[in-house]
């Protein structure tokens, strides 16, 4: 299988699931240009320097991370956030209790995120031109791989 050198948006689908239902934001939900991101929230690594110099490195077992979803204004997915977002706040028993799943077929990449909770409800601006609506996810464990489809 030749490899892919090109990358499109298109090819990216992103899902979150839990209390309140299903609901898919990846390519077709009106995605802001700035798309979606997934970030660790910690380093692997800690370095510790002793008083003569000598180093020290210490792994880091958390997963945590963070993804942030930026949709047009316009995007009926907003609708359909905020409607979950207001399902999980009325009890800890729906809170972080959300999966959510980013894959690019082409490329290889999956992203698996889980014991996921909204950081927060997004700003919403009225100004002269729509924007985007931002919407912070916190990540109890972040699984990545990347490119396992080309390998194939």
């Amino acid at each position: 299988m030749p490899l892919p050198y090109t990358y499109s948006f298109l090819d990216f689908q992103a899902t979150l699931s839990g209390p309140g239902g299903a609901i898919s934001f990846g390519s077709g939900a009106a995605a802001a240009k700035e798309g979606i991101s997934f970030e660790f929230t910690e380093d692997k690594d800690r370095l510790t320097v002793g008083a003569d110099g000598s180093p020290m490195h210490s792994l880091v077992a958390s997963l945590a991370g963070k993804v942030l979803v930026r949709l047009l204004k316009t995007s009926l997915v907003n609708y359909q956030l905020s409607q979950m977002y207001n399902v999980q706040k009325a009890s800890s028993l729906f809170w972080g209790q959300n999966v959510i799943t980013g894959t690019n077929p082409v490329s290889g990449d999956v992203y698996t995120c889980t014991q996921v909770a909204f950081a927060k409800f997004p700003r919403n601006d009225f100004a002269e031109e729509a924007g985007m609506l931002e919407y912070d996810f916190n990540c109890g464990s972040m699984q990545v791989e990347l490119g396992a489809g080309v390998l194939l």
